[in-house]
């Protein structure tokens, strides 16, 4: 770790432009970012590693090139590694940072290789290089909490498992998918008295973000949003059809929400015809009354008219306030894990 500090202090080479420590791959470069010509190369790198390490997600070019477009504490000048062989991209690795409420502050990893390249070296060399970006951004921080470096990956995918344990990272929590295998049937599940649910007008925007932004801020691993954020919300293409959005209202406040959405390429590449309930969140005072049950019961018939015979969603398994039990309440099962794993920065 000293060492690592050192490093950044005496201003080493640049690790995206160096061919120090890579595996003696013919025509392998670390380079910087080059948007928006390096955003297919690199979709098609996610997209093959996610399926083969059991992933069930797929982004659009589309959706990618606006995820990158709003990125929140993260420079993509800066901030992103392209892995390319011959000069054609096959994978990419990028770190960004936050601070939770709790007061840590957290350096997320994210590495993607198309698995053409796995079990060459290449993982760990991206993950060493994309450190010592880390260490550079995280010597301009104040020294004001813990802080702590932060990676996730499903837990069928062995090989990114092994390589983040073989580099000091332990896990710290859990999260499950889970899948309703039917949306025919329809859920007893009123709403609560004096609340309704309304449609999305464009003014509401501000409103449902700040109390979804509000809702989270008790939950494990959480931050505030930053104004980035908001405009990726404002902007997504796939999560942003508010006519899959049940909204909850008492008066002028937003109680609750569901904002479910298709992911249409999710579902070619995949096969299937599933809908995402999602973006759940109840503020405190109308939780336990039976809300998150009738906004998702909601959502079923929504998800029917499109077509799609599925459910699915995401949950920490230890949510403090109790949404693994609700979702199995409405019919959702998990299907598989996802770790979340730290190392400690200092």
């Amino acid at each position: 770790m000293g060492d690592r500090r050192a490093s950044v202090a005496e201003g080493l080479p640049d690790p995206f432009e160096t061919t120090v420590g890579l595996p003696p791959i013919p025509g392998l470069a670390f380079r910087h970012l080059r948007a928006p010509d390096d955003y297919p190369g690199m979709n098609a790198a996610s997209n093959a590693n996610r399926a083969v390490d059991g992933d069930p997600y797929a982004t659009s070019l589309e959706d990618f090139a606006n995820f990158y477009e709003h990125l929140s504490n993260c420079d993509p000048a800066r901030d992103v590694l392209i892995v390319a062989v011959a000069g054609s991209i096959v994978g990419y690795a990028r770190c960004s940072w936050y601070r939770e409420i709790a007061g840590d502050r957290i350096y997320e990893t994210v590495c993607f290789l198309d698995p053409e390249w796995h079990r060459r070296g290449l993982g760990r060399a991206m993950l060493a290089a994309i450190e010592e970006r880390i260490w550079a951004i995280a010597a301009s921080h104040p020294a004001d909490g813990s802080r702590f470096l932060q990676a996730e990956t499903n837990d069928a995918a062995a090989g990114r498992q092994a390589l983040l344990r073989s580099a000091g990272f332990a896990p710290v929590r859990y999260s499950f998918t889970m899948i309703r295998p039917t949306l025919d049937d329809q859920l007893d599940a009123p709403m609560p008295e004096g609340l309704e649910i309304r449609e999305v007008q464009s003014e509401h925007m501000r409103a449902i973000w700040d109390a979804d932004q509000e809702a989270f801020r008790d939950h494990w691993g959480s931050g505030q949003g930053t104004e980035a954020d908001y405009q990726q919300f404002l902007t997504d293409r796939t999560g942003g059809d508010t006519t899959l959005w049940r909204i909850a209202w008492d008066g002028d406040q937003v109680a609750g929400q569901v904002r479910s959405y298709i992911n249409a390429e999710e579902n070619r590449r995949f096969g299937r015809r599933r809908g995402w309930v999602e973006n759940i969140s109840i503020r405190r005072p109308w939780r336990h009354r039976g809300l998150a049950r009738a906004l998702m019961a909601a959502s079923f018939p929504l998800l029917r008219a499109r077509g799609m015979t599925e459910g699915a969603l995401t949950v920490d398994t230890e949510n403090l306030s109790g949404a693994l039990r609700v979702y199995e309440g409405v019919g959702f099962r998990p299907t598989d894990r996802a770790t979340t794993y730290r190392r400690p920065l200092d």
